[in-house]
């Protein structure tokens, strides 16, 4: 198994196929974000990005637990780069939260599971003004 082969064989363990995270080009994203009624979550990575992996499972597991109530993607940002350019990506991984079509915040790295269920509250459920 060369080098390419085994970041391609984690890619694909880190995506069960039974997943709710699309996996999107930025065509797909020019779309579903402006079309989408509920909060969009994106994971911007690329196949060989270690914390990219870390962070993997955990949009997994919020992508089941916010089923419904927000839509999950991964844009691989070495195949698709618009949307990392309009948004100022310079390091992966970055997680950006769309509303209403636009940016409410954005993490870069990995960070604990409760950092983005309290991002993903306050964009689903924003305080009364």
């Amino acid at each position: 198994m060369g080098f390419t082969d085994r970041f391609k064989k984690n890619a694909d363990e880190d995506h069960p196929a039974d997943s709710l995270v699309k996996h999107l080009s930025d065509e797909e994203l020019d779309a579903l974000i402006p079309a989408t009624p509920v909060p969009v979550v994106v994971d911007f990575w690329a196949p060989w990005c270690t914390p990219c992996h870390m962070l993997a499972p955990t949009i997994e597991k919020l992508a089941k637990e916010y089923d419904g109530k927000a839509v999950f993607a991964k844009v691989n940002v070495d195949d698709n780069q618009v949307w990392a350019g309009k948004l100022g990506v310079r390091g992966i991984p970055t997680v950006a939260f769309f509303s209403g079509g636009k940016v409410v915040n954005q993490f870069v790295g990995v960070r604990p599971d409760a950092e983005f269920r309290k991002a993903l509250d306050a964009v689903i459920h924003p305080p009364s003004a």
